[in-house]
């Protein structure tokens, strides 16, 4: 029922667990270094905070994070943290932000083209948007999508924590539908589950076995358009 909506969303944000693997905080940090990420920065989807804690050692930064969830207790004070259901529109944060950092975030909510919307809305012109989201187009997934008829990461266990499947076909057209640049894709390397076996393609293949179709994760960078 509509009124239990609400309740539903934010059970749906704990069984996610508010965090993500320390690989994928890596594949962000690389990212914004690559693209100089500075000044004003807004964690959209910050979960327990991991990743904004990280990004306090970068004295340059000014923090903002929003999520559906408490404020983490360990949070460094200098840190703005707003508390609001991340399917509805932003509001009150202390915009435009130089950068918004989405990650592990896109694939909990409901409307993706109205996440990129919001978000292009907080963002200066030019600003960017690091995302990162599972990575439907590896070996793993396509398997489980022919075997079983979902996508990995997406089977009943991860329900109702992850509903929303994208692939790069999809961002493409999301960005180019919401004000955003083409996306830019990188694969994380160090992480990528074989299917059937308790082991990755990068243990299997003493690491040899890298990009798309052997990684679990994908990072994208878009920027505002003017």
């Amino acid at each position: 029922m509509k009124s239990d909506l609400p309740d539903f969303r934010l059970h749906a944000a704990k069984c996610s667990g508010g965090t993500s693997r320390g690989e994928i905080k890596q594949l962000v940090l690389r990212i914004m270094e690559a693209y100089t990420v500075t000044g004003k920065i807004l964690d959209f989807g910050a979960g327990t905070g991991e990743l904004i804690k990280i990004l306090t050692e970068n004295s340059e930064l000014e923090l903002s994070a929003v999520d559906i969830l408490d404020r983490p207790i360990d949070l460094p004070i200098g840190v703005t943290w707003h508390q609001q259901d991340l399917n509805e529109e932003l509001s009150n944060l202390r915009g435009p932000f130089d950068a918004v950092i989405c990650s592990e975030v896109i694939e909990h909510l409901e409307n993706p083209r109205a996440v990129f919307r919001n978000i292009a809305a907080v963002l200066k012109p030019g600003g960017k948007l690091i995302l990162t989201m599972p990575n439907q187009e590896n070996i793993r997934s396509f398997l489980t999508l022919m075997f079983r008829g979902h996508f990995a990461s997406f089977m009943g266990p991860e329900y109702p924590a992850h509903i929303t499947a994208l692939l790069r076909m999809d961002l493409l057209r999301i960005c180019r539908e919401t004000g955003f640049t083409d996306p830019v894709c990188y694969y994380y390397a160090e992480y990528g589950w074989m299917p059937i076996t308790k082991m990755t393609w990068q243990q299997f293949s003493f690491n040899l076995l890298k990009g798309r179709l052997f990684s679990d994760a994908v990072g994208t960078i878009v920027q505002k358009l003017p």
